[in-house]
């Protein structure tokens, strides 16, 4: 705010007002300073702030950093909605000259809160806000109730959310309005589709059982009793017509070698297909279930299980998949003792492509996994740096080069949600092509 406009403002009586545009609060310097220095009493910062974990606390702090420094009141507006990998997630605030925050909108929602302000108008007198709150229209009136903030959200919590609002403003945004995913029985697979039943309703989600000869039936049967819970609609394909087709097509070309990756990664591809075909019929979205964890390391099949158009676990490792499904059970939407089958939950995860398999044959520990994970993409720490955290050398390096072998899979992979401070895609762009191997 030019100091002339300023004086000109004060001149006719106005409050003189700072209206910087996704200005950076993250420093001493910038445009809120420059507003205030300009004799600004009110700071209107408009924003359009991506939601991360953990980012609300930094945010607030330098909300109420502005405030004190410049002696002004600070209104900061957060929009709220999905675009493509990124959600803005509202949280909106006023903090006054003292550092209080006065007022809050609501998270992950659209909000109106009026407030008025108390400010005077001559230079170093005390400030302060008056905040009633109702709808519409209102002015410091005793008949108002004083403005009620909203509860906060728990950390969980707030990750259901920016998952909720980024799949249903991707979907809808880009024209769909229903969605279709594979249901194996296992975790990743339940959370996505209970994720889409609170997103887009659950009579517009359709889940697909594809067994195979090597599929339990308690797998199959969590799946059943997943799609009943969350009232979406159910259908069984079988996979193994399928399977004995490529067989017979392929017989003459792999006569004399032995079953592998291959002939798995083939089961993982007609599922895809189905799906594909299940879109192009009926015009709903394909949901892909892989979650950060495999995403990172690539333990996934192209064309297969990461086929779809959009992959709402993307950037969520592993052990915050269950954390998501425990605290939906026990506080999301239509719960009535276990929505996901605790089975699902409780059970060693599984692609289930050969007998008796389970992720732990090919990958450390998640609780490993996922810390080691964190520590080079989303901090960038080296291979020493890691093994100092407690890891072995040995499971380190093989990680960091399952990571970095695997960039050519995550760039055919759908968009996801971000909530982490850093996502595939978005935020690390590597190189495919490298000579070098650690």
């Amino acid at each position: 705010l030019p100091a002339d406009a300023a004086r000109l403002g004060a001149a006719r009586g106005g409050i003189p007002v700072g209206v910087p545009v996704c200005a950076a609060l993250g420093g001493a310097a910038g445009p809120v300073g420059d507003a205030a220095a300009g004799g600004a009493k009110v700071v209107c910062s408009l924003n359009a702030s991506p939601y991360h974990r953990r980012k609300r606390d930094d945010r607030e702090r330098w909300v109420r950093h502005h405030a004190t420094t410049h002696g002004i009141h600070l209104v900061y507006v957060n929009c709220v909605g999905g675009q493509d990998e990124v959600v803005f997630d509202g949280d909106s605030m006023i903090a006054a000259p003292d550092g209080d925050v006065v007022a809050r909108g609501v998270q992950f929602d659209e909000d109106l809160v009026v407030v008025d302000i108390e400010v005077d108008d001559e230079p170093g007198d005390e400030q302060r806000a008056v905040v009633p709150r109702a709808a519409g229209f209102q002015g410091t009136r005793p008949d108002l109730e004083p403005h009620q903030p909203p509860d906060r959200l728990g950390d969980v919590a707030e990750v259901w959310h920016a998952l909720r609002l980024g799949l249903r403003d991707y979907c809808h945004k880009n024209g769909f309005e229903s969605a279709v995913l594979g249901l194996s029985g296992g975790i990743d697979s339940a959370l996505t589709a209970a994720l889409a039943a609170d997103a887009l309703g659950a009579d517009n989600v359709t889940g697909v059982g594809m067994p195979s000869p090597y599929s339990s039936d308690h797998s199959l049967r969590d799946a059943e009793a997943l799609a009943k819970n969350l009232g979406i609609t159910w259908k069984r394909i079988p996979i193994e017509p399928g399977m004995d087709a490529f067989d017979a097509m392929l017989a003459e070309t792999f006569e004399g070698t032995e079953p592998d990756v291959t002939e798995e990664n083939i089961q993982a591809r007609i599922r895809g297909m189905l799906l594909m075909a299940f879109s192009n019929k009926f015009g709903s979205i394909v949901l892909a279930t892989g979650n950060k964890s495999e995403m990172a390391v690539g333990y996934a099949t192209l064309y297969g299980d990461m086929a779809g158009g959009f992959a709402v676990l993307k950037d969520v490792p592993k052990l915050l998949v269950y954390e998501l499904a425990r605290w939906h059970n026990e506080h999301g939407p239509g719960r009535h003792g276990g929505i996901i089958p605790w089975n699902s939950i409780e059970k060693a995860p599984s692609a289930e492509l050969k007998p008796g398999q389970t992720d732990q044959d090919s990958l450390p520990p998640y609780e490993v996994l996922d810390d080691i994970i964190a520590s080079y993409v989303e901090e960038d720490l080296g291979v020493d740096e890691i093994v100092a955290r407690g890891h072995d050398r040995t499971v380190v390096r093989e990680v960091v080069n399952r990571i970095d072998r695997a960039e050519f899979k995550r760039r055919q992979a759908p968009p996801g949600v971000k909530i982490t401070d850093r996502a595939f895609g978005r935020d690390r762009r590597v190189p495919i092509t490298s000579a070098w191997r650690g």
